[in-house]
């Protein structure tokens, strides 16, 4: 073999090299590509805010949501990847965030540790515990009827100190973080922590000194706080309430009767409603009634245990409408504030 011959079949072989490395360097580029898109390359659509998974869902339910929320762009893909990363083995519950361009590594990331958002809950102004059930139902997983199922266990009112009537008390409102999978017992734990923490020792010494203890202090606060159309007047009317209850006599409020008659589209309570037998009707009965007619607000609980030192036994609400009160301390002044609003009330035919 001539030199030439050798020449030849070594620039052959070298550019055989050349060639496989090329097709190599490619081949892993290719490779590389495939798995950065499948791991890294942006997947998840902006179609959805967040992924909700029900409790006790499997990666089956997960995928069918994803496919038919339209979350991903591309479903194969991260069916693939949940695969590989065993994200079908660890489903997790919650309600997870969705940014728009997330690769299925971050989606799949963050559903399997379980990292999702909390869901911000401001509570006020729910007039009973089956609206306070229905409201957090609407928020989170949770139905309405566990939550008020567990409300009405006697066990779990008795393992608190409540009863079926006053537990509600415990519920202050507030603004509160769950996360959206919390089971009922969560919640109403979250609940009592937050009430066990309001009741500070001083609290305590002030509901302490008028005789009431901190469920008492919401009762009276609710009726206070539905009473009252400005904080302001809150002080005022405990004040009034509690001279009430410490001369023995019956609160003889609107809003209990309201409560017990279960309509609250009442603007004038008539005889028909004052003759309702029930424990909240405080035209019938002395005291308080069992439990708070509203969810009172924390200046309501607050006017109570600082509520105002006056003669005051009887209110009225003023005839101008303006939502104040006409105070009195003897019969025949109140006699003359109430005649002056029943005056007022026929002017206008408000008749109910």
């Amino acid at each position: 073999m001539d030199t030439t011959q050798k020449k030849d079949k070594g620039g052959i072989f070298r550019k055989f090299i050349i060639a496989l490395v090329i097709i190599i360097v490619f081949a892993l580029g290719a490779t590389g590509l495939f798995y950065y898109l499948r791991y890294y390359g942006p997947n998840v659509t902006d179609q959805q805010q967040y992924l909700y998974i029900r409790t006790g869902s499997n990666f089956s339910d997960v995928y069918k949501t994803i496919r038919e929320q339209g979350i991903v762009r591309d479903s194969t893909t991260f069916m693939w990847a949940a695969h590989n990363k065993k994200y079908v083995n660890h489903v997790k519950p919650g309600r997870y965030r969705l940014k728009s361009g997330m690769s299925n590594r971050d989606l799949i990331n963050m559903l399997m540790s379980g990292r999702q958002e909390a869901v911000k809950i401001t509570l006020k102004n729910l007039r009973k515990k089956e609206d306070f059930a229905g409201y957090m139902a609407k928020k989170l997983e949770a139905d309405s009827l566990s939550i008020i199922n567990l409300l009405d266990s006697a066990e779990y009112e008795q393992k608190l100190g409540f009863t079926k009537d006053n537990i509600y008390a415990m519920i202050l409102p507030n603004t509160y973080d769950f996360y959206w999978n919390s089971s009922p017992k969560k919640l109403l734990a979250h609940f009592y922590g937050a009430y066990q923490k309001f009741w500070t020792p001083e609290r305590k010494q002030k509901a302490q000194a008028i005789n009431l203890d901190p469920a008492q202090v919401s009762t009276l606060a609710s009726i206070v706080d539905a009473e009252a159309t400005y904080d302001a007047e809150m002080p005022a009317i405990a004040g009034l309430y509690l001279n009430r209850l410490k001369k023995g006599m019956k609160l003889e409020s609107d809003p209990t009767v309201i409560f017990a008659a279960n309509d609250f589209t009442i603007h004038r309570v008539l005889n028909k409603q004052l003759a309702i037998v029930s424990p909240y009707n405080t035209y019938m009965y002395k005291g308080l009634p069992p439990g708070p007619v509203m969810m009172p607000s924390i200046n309501a609980i607050k006017a109570v245990l600082d509520y105002q030192h006056n003669d005051y036994i009887y209110m009225c609400a003023k005839e101008d409408f303006s939502g104040y009160h006409n105070f009195a301390t003897t019969m025949a002044q109140h006699l003359i504030n109430a005649h002056k609003f029943q005056k007022a009330l026929n002017e206008r035919n408000i008749k109910r």
